[in-house]
């Protein structure tokens, strides 16, 4: 197991910071003059984005909440190896959950940032993630049962696939955190209520 040393110590603490970085309520805030805690689900994801302002925002902050992962992960990697990169990206995520710059109220439901940090910490399977999500999502049209489905199948092959134990626990632990997030949009999957997207239509606000 790596030292936790003061650099270390201070990639994982730079990894909450980074994740706390607001992205999904900074830029609707910027370019639309509202705060996206008042439209549609109040969260300040991605998703939430892309449904009340359309592509250009929705991806714009995806990017962005997946690149803040990738970068902790990074950190923590260069600071210490596989299991602080684990720490640092799992701040990352925690820091995306409940950030420090909106006091610590509801962020994101974590799974652009921990894409992102799939990528610094397994590409092969972050990758093959990515294919899963893209699938199910253009399926079934339902972001959530696309990331619930990605988040599973992440686990499954950093375990399958032997991975370092820190990765591996990593995508376990990381799988059970994304799925308690979406527990209220698997009670509307089930009741058949939950927001589906439409593709070929831009958002009404644009």
């Amino acid at each position: 197991m790596e030292d936790l040393t003061p650099s270390s110590l201070a990639a994982v603490l730079g990894g909450y910071v980074l994740g706390s970085l607001p992205f999904g309520y900074w830029l609707p805030r910027i370019f639309r003059g509202e705060d996206i805690r008042t439209r549609g689900s109040g969260n300040v994801g991605a998703s939430n984005v892309f449904r009340a302002y359309g592509r250009s925002l929705g991806a714009t902050v995806a990017l962005l909440d997946a690149a803040k992962g990738l970068v902790a992960a990074l950190l923590g990697l260069w600071a210490g190896g596989a299991l602080v990169g684990v720490l640092a990206a799992s701040a990352a995520m925690l820091g995306h959950a409940r950030p420090v710059f909106l006091r610590f109220e509801k962020g994101g439901k974590m799974v652009a940032t921990a894409g992102g940090a799939t990528f610094a910490l397994a590409p092969l399977v972050a990758v093959i993630c990515l294919g899963i999500w893209i699938v199910v999502f253009t399926l079934t049209r339902y972001a959530s049962l696309a990331s619930i489905v990605t988040a599973l199948s992440l686990a499954v092959l950093l375990v399958a696939l032997s991975y370092p134990w820190p990765i591996a626990v990593f995508g376990v632990l990381g799988a059970l955190a994304v799925i308690l997030l979406h527990r209220q949009n698997i009670r509307r999957l089930a009741g058949g209520t939950e927001h589906r997207f439409e593709l070929r239509r831009r958002a009404t606000s644009d």
